[in-house]
């Protein structure tokens, strides 16, 4: 298994992606493929610990911006370190991508490169969150700011068959992300989506609200990614606020820091569930292939997770599942 990582995408490249792949490769025995300025990434590995052949540089004369724009990206920078890698994964030179760049490239790269699943209109970004019940997925959380009815339909099917997959949930609840639990809220596209869904062979329990994300009753989530992304960063910003009022509490006294003293194994756990660098990055799903498209301020621990993510994927055959899967279900009218 080899795995390619976007050495130049990312808030702190090349080095957090350099030294994620370094970790990745030392503790999950995955070959990396560093895709990037072969000069940069050189510099960097030789600041590190020494390398092994699991660790290999391909060279690529562009670098993508944060923000620049996708489509003028695809079109005039042909050797920009996504794009390439992504044509390692269908050359067969790699089996996946993960990158923390521009993830508007990122999504187009991977469409030119490998294309979609047939039967999918658009890709989707499936997102792990820490529910208090267990595992929750939230699909789309970026990839797609406008959707049609169809399209809810698609990420509904993609993250059942992620969440059996990858999760081993079986039979997982499916839930519409809406203003209410009746099914006459939301607009005109949640109202056909939610016709559809109740209609199909799914496990879906109807609406839910914002507040039943991180429940976990429901185990996979289904949003347009505009309303996914606001949700996820809203997640990543009241983390890191719940630490700092955490902090802030048990310095007051010296009963709080007692206090705190004696609970921190239990404070630290829940403070690594509510850690996005724990859960690496989003999965692409609906593509011909396997990326995984992280934070832009991802550091090393959430590139390496990244790559666990991603070999999990593999090692599981989800995309197997989700082409047999989509094939199936999309055969019938609903």
């Amino acid at each position: 298994m080899n795995i390619a990582v976007d050495a130049m995408g990312g808030d702190y490249a090349p080095e957090a992606a350099i030294q994620g792949a370094l970790w990745a490769h030392s503790e999950l025995g995955v070959d990396v493929t560093l895709v990037g300025d072969r000069n940069l990434i050189s510099k960097q590995l030789d600041k590190g610990s020494s390398t092994d052949n699991g660790i290999q540089i391909h060279h690529c004369s562009q670098v993508v911006g944060m923000d620049e724009s996708p489509l003028k990206i695809l079109r005039q920078k042909k050797d920009a370190s996504i794009s390439v890698a992504f044509e390692l994964v269908k050359s067969g030179k790699v089996q996946a991508v993960v990158s923390a760049g521009n993830s508007g490239a990122t999504v187009g790269a991977a469409v030119l490169a490998l294309g979609r699943i047939e039967g999918v209109e658009r890709p989707a970004l499936a997102a792990m969150f820490p529910g208090a019940r267990g595992a929750v997925v939230l699909i789309d959380v970026g990839a797609n700011v406008d959707t049609k009815p169809k399209q809810l339909f698609e990420f509904a099917i993609m993250g059942n068959i992620f969440a059996n997959s990858l999760l081993g949930i079986d039979n997982p609840k499916i839930g519409l992300l809406n203003i209410g639990e009746e099914g006459s809220k939301g607009n005109e596209r949640v109202k056909i989506a939610h016709d559809m869904l109740t209609n199909a062979p799914l496990n879906f329990v109807g609406n839910v609200e914002g507040r039943h994300i991180f429940s976990g009753d429901v185990q996979v989530i289904v949003t347009d990614g505009f309303v996914g992304n606001v949700a996820l960063k809203l997640s990543e910003g009241m983390a890191e606020a719940i630490g700092l009022m955490l902090q802030r509490e048990t310095s007051r006294s010296l009963m709080s820091r007692i206090g705190f003293w004696l609970s921190r194994r239990a404070v630290k756990n829940v403070g690594r569930n509510l850690d996005y660098a724990e859960h690496g990055g989003a999965l692409l799903l609906g593509i011909r292939g396997v990326g995984v498209i992280c934070h832009g301020s991802s550091s090393p621990k959430a590139i390496k997770n990244a790559v666990r993510t991603a070999r999990n994927f593999l090692n599981n055959r989800v995309q197997e599942r989700l082409e047999k899967g989509l094939a199936v279900l999309q055969s019938r009218t609903f």
